[in-house]
This record gives C-alpha cells, structure tokens and sequence, in this order.
C-alpha cells in the first residue's frame, strides 16, 4: 500500500513548496482539501475531493479512494493544529508522510519580530474565548488563530469587556500571500477594525501593567487560584503560588482573631487569605516596594477585607510598633530572610506558628537552625508543583521552581 501524503501548503501555492514537496503534489492521483486550498494549485490531471472542516469527512473519502497516489491538503503545518495529527491517530501513522509547511502562526510571529517559545498558543475554532480568558490573562504573549465565530475585532471586544487592556495587539492577514497585512494597535482600535477571515492575533503585554482579574472569579476562603489576584508582571515570584499558600495557611494555624504579620507581603496573597480567615483579628502585610503596597491595597479592597493593613516600609523596622503576633509568614531568599526570621522568633508570641519560604539548599539550612532555637521541633517541606496546561490539542505540565517551606511553634 502507497503511503498517502499530508502535504502542507501556503497562501503561494505551489511556489512555496519544496523540490520533494512539487513533485509529490504533481505527482498525485487524487487531492482531497478544502475548496480554498485545493484552489492555491493548477490542475494536474488528478481527482479532486472537497471536503468541508469535518476531519471525519476526509476519513471517510481515504477509506473510499480507488487511487493509489492520494494527496491530502492542508494550510500551513499540518501537524499543529492541523489534520495530520487526527488522521494518524485514526487510522495509524504507518499510513501516512506528512510534508509540513511554515505554519501561519510561526509567520505571524515571524512578521512582528516575536518570540513565541513561550507564549499561549490556542484556536478559537476548537475552544471558546471564555474558556482560555485566564490562560490569556496572565501570558507574556498570545497567539491566536481565531475564528468565523470570533474573528479579531470580536476577540479585542470580549477582552475589553473582561478588563483586559493591557496587551498590544497584532492582526496578521493572509500571510503568505500577495495582499498580506499586518495592522497593529491597542484593543480598544483593534475592536473598531474590519479584518479578513484569513487572520492570525497575536497579543503582547505592555510592561509593569498589573493583572485586574474578572469580578466574577470564584473565591475561596484559602488558596484562590493565582489569577484571582492583581498581580505584578513581567516581575517573577512576588506571588506565593495558590498550591504552596494553601499548605502555608494550615500550618500557620491562623484563628478568627490571630494577629498575622505577612512579611514581605508583595502581592499580598497571603494576607488576605489570612485576613479572610482571621476576621475578628488583625492582619498587618509588610512590603518595602511603593507598586507593590499599592497591588496590596487593591487586592485588600477587591476581596473586601477590612482587617488588613498595608505597611509601605523595610522590616524590623516597619514592624516596630506592631501588636505581638499569633501566626508570621515570611517569604525570600538569602541573609535577609534569615536575619528577619530571627528578629521575627523574638516578637512571636509563645506557642505562635511562623512559617517561612526559600527557593535555596542553603536557606533550608540556615533557617532550620535559627527556628530549631525558636521552638526545636521544625517541619520541612519540599514542594515539587507542575501544573497541567491544555494547549496545542493535549495536556502540557508546566512546572513552577521548586520551594521549601519550614514551620515551627515557638516554645515556652
């Protein structure tokens, strides 16, 4: 049995394919794509089947061919976001070759002079907007292949609507072919646009412009999701991942009038939970950075917590003048944890929990012994997280950088 080919194909037809790509084209008996594609190439000679967007329906015309040389015809790289990759599934890779193109998403990329190795990538064709909104929240760059449905002035729009205006956006048309156009702008322009069906969004976000989560986002009383968060971006770890916050505010213990202090508050995540559970105490959230305190007092007013009090200042110091704590949580790397976590033990009341972070072997070691003289029995943790991510048509695991956590009671 002849292998069937999967030939991928551009908006310059067969001039934008390869020797070996020409003469397999040239070469066939029967051609089986969509009415556009099939249109990008002359007649040969050959049979040709159109088929509509129904991958089902191109299995069907592969079982009921006569022809031994069968071409099937796709845009772009076949294997991403394509057919190849249903059809091998189906009826088994042995049957098949597939001659992958540039796909239109590397073009798109390629056009704006991005990078796209770590941006979301997802079709609107196969998923809806709503159901990918977070995931695009929170990306550092966005490709989208959109669709009839949700062409690119809708998806500017919808954006809008969930608060998100903090992407410069790119509209790339017909790539590859003679009247290609790349339009570029804020969504609030891009919203007003008329664009071809033929496009590819991509989304790039503006610096130092935080996150404002949806209204509607669920809320829990302890580990909320990161996105329900204003969060500060492009900077990195100011955050205290949900997975990590949750095991961080039981061993904290914290009681419905704890006195909490959250050190190094940055985002002020563990605050406010803290302050969620502690609504008849105090929670006091210490942070030396003046965007970040402002992030702590927007997130405190989003939850709705009157219990909670920022601090703009450096600890020991910002501390001072602070009531004695039931519960601390301190979160860094280096000496400088270190010399607060020592300072803290001595303001922590007895029996009183402290739990502290590091990304370091050497942070678990120095601050096992300051707070084995705290309270002598210390736990430790290592929290390995991978997160799994929906994207190009199976389950990525993304992995977050590895944390330890220590915790202990203070005697006497």
């Amino acid at each position: 049995m002849e292998k069937i080919y999967i030939v991928g194909i551009g908006e310059n037809g067969l001039e934008g394919l390869s020797t070996a790509g020409k003469a397999i084209v040239q070469a066939a008996e029967l051609m089986i794509g969509d009415e556009q594609t099939l249109a990008l190439l002359p007649e040969n000679g050959a049979r040709r089947v159109v088929v509509g967007t129904s991958f089902d329906e191109v299995v069907a015309q592969v079982e009921a061919a006569k022809e031994n040389k069968i071409v099937i015809l796709a845009g772009g790289d076949p294997l991403f976001y394509g057919i190849a990759r249903y059809l091998c599934d189906k009826l088994g890779k042995d049957r098949f070759e597939v001659i992958p193109h540039v796909s239109t998403m590397q073009l798109a990329f390629a056009r704006v002079k991005e990078s796209w190795e770590e941006a979301f990538l997802t079709n609107l064709a196969g998923h809806s907007l709503d159901s990918v909104l977070e995931s695009v929240r929170s990306a550092q760059k966005v490709g989208l292949f959109t669709s009839d449905d949700c062409g690119a002035s809708c998806v500017a729009k919808y954006l809008l609507d969930a608060g998100i205006d903090y992407f410069t956006g790119y509209v790339c048309e017909n790539l590859g072919s003679p009247n290609e156009r790349v339009t570029r702008g804020e969504l609030d322009e891009l919203a007003k646009g008329d664009f071809s069906r033929l496009n590819v969004m991509i989304l790039v976000r503006k610096p130092h412009v935080p996150d404002r989560p949806r209204e509607s986002i669920g809320r829990r009383l302890f580990g909320n999701r990161d996105e329900a968060f204003m969060q500060s971006k492009p900077k990195r770890g100011l955050l205290t991942p949900s997975e990590v916050r949750s095991m961080a505010m039981a061993e904290l213990d914290v009681g419905p009038s704890s006195v909490v202090w959250d050190v190094g508050a940055g985002s002020g995540s563990v605050s406010i939970e803290a302050a969620q559970i502690a609504f008849q105490g105090n929670v006091y959230a210490i942070e030396v950075d003046p965007e970040d305190h402002e992030l702590i007092v927007a997130n405190a007013e989003r939850f709705g917590v009157k219990n909670l009090t920022p601090i703009l200042g450096r600890a020991p110091k910002a501390w001072a003048d602070l009531p004695d704590p039931d519960c601390i949580f301190i979160g860094g790397t280096g000496r400088e944890s270190c010399r607060l976590v020592e300072e803290a033990c001595k303001r922590l009341k007895p029996g009183g929990r402290l739990v502290a972070t590091t990304s370091s072997i050497d942070g678990v070691s120095n601050l096992h012994k300051l707070l084995y003289a705290c309270g002598g029995d210390v736990g430790v943790w290592m929290i390995n997280l991978a997160r799994g991510n929906f994207q190009l048509e199976r389950i990525r695991f993304e992995s977050l950088n590895p944390t330890f956590m220590l915790s202990v009671i203070k005697g006497g």
